[in-house]
């Protein structure tokens, strides 16, 4: 039996009936399931219930408006993920700013052009799906990260980084939760210093295991950090235990997943780039493996099975 092919779901709110009609049959021609909603409130109680791939939401409405619409439809983790574009009749660049720091990913005018629109809903959803999809792939090796701002807004995080964020925070609630003054005063200091090799990592909360390192800054106002679960100096230890090496030859393997050059590790640990090798060379017979990238390979999957 063939694959039955899976409709992408559209949640269209306007509160004119002409322009969810046009919208509909634009729609559903290009093989779209469409889900339509009058107002605010109505749109909110729909993706409550169905999550859609896309929003098409109008700005200005009676009642709750677009904006605000879209500000509570991405505080809520299971639909933050989920593109909006906004539709108006307005083109002035303050409502073109206050539509993309409500969360939206796009701004049309009306009258609308049914294929301009198909033609960004297709970039967006395939936008939506990829990112979506790398930042569930890192989970799966164990590397837990969030993006945030010099403020300590968090911008975005990888799916089991925002579970473990949320059992640790009872506010956090995705996108836009401001980490504790504690954590903003670390990342500071570690954006100002711009040395992130032997960079200490910070306590998420108290009665945790949770810690988070500084990456480095990946925007303008974008940071990267990892979430790590375990006790000081666990990465290390857990490699020494399930490898089977010894205390230096984890640290440099460490290094070496976390991905510095030998010349690095050497400067890092304070040793001479031949001792760097001759532990390389330790490692790779231990684990039974021919080169760095597969010994790096091994310490990820090895660390984020702890």
């Amino acid at each position: 039996m063939p694959k039955r092919e899976t409709r992408n779901i559209a949640l269209v709110v306007d509160d004119s009936p002409d322009t969810l009609s046009v919208l509909t049959d634009a729609l559903e021609e290009a093989g779209m399931t469409v889900l339509v909603a009058r107002d605010g409130d109505a749109a909110l109680s729909i993706a409550e219930r169905v999550t859609p791939d896309v929003v098409l939401m109008d700005a200005v409405m009676p009642g709750t408006d677009g904006f605000e619409t879209c500000r509570r439809l991405k505080q809520n983790k299971a639909l933050a993920h989920v593109p909006v574009i906004f539709m108006t009749g307005l083109s002035d660049t303050d409502h073109i700013i206050e539509g993309l720091e409500a969360g939206g990913v796009d701004y049309v005018t009306k009258p609308l052009v049914p294929g301009e629109l198909l033609a960004r809903i297709r970039v967006h959803l395939a936008n939506a799906r990829m990112a979506h999809s790398a930042r569930a792939a890192l989970d799966v090796f164990g590397r837990f990260l969030l993006a945030v701002s010099l403020s300590g807004r968090v911008l975005w995080c990888t799916p089991q980084a925002g579970k473990l964020l949320a059992a640790a925070f009872a506010a956090f609630d995705t996108e836009g939760y401001v980490l504790p003054p504690a954590i903003r005063d670390w990342l500071a200091q570690r954006a100002a210093s711009g040395n992130t090799a032997l960079a200490p990592p910070v306590e998420v909360a108290a009665a945790t295991a949770l810690r988070l390192f500084y990456v480095g800054q990946i925007g303008d106002d974008e940071h990267l950090l990892r979430l790590v679960e375990g006790e000081a100096g666990n990465e290390q230890t857990t490699l020494r235990q399930k490898l089977a090496v010894t205390e230096r030859e984890a640290e440099v393997l460490l290094w070496i997943a976390r991905g510095k050059s030998n010349r690095d590790i050497a400067e890092i640990l304070e040793l001479s780039p031949r001792t760097v090798n001759k532990h390389l060379e330790q490692i790779y017979a231990k684990l039974g493996v021919e080169n760095r990238a597969s010994a790096a390979a091994l310490a990820v999957r090895t660390i984020g099975i702890r």
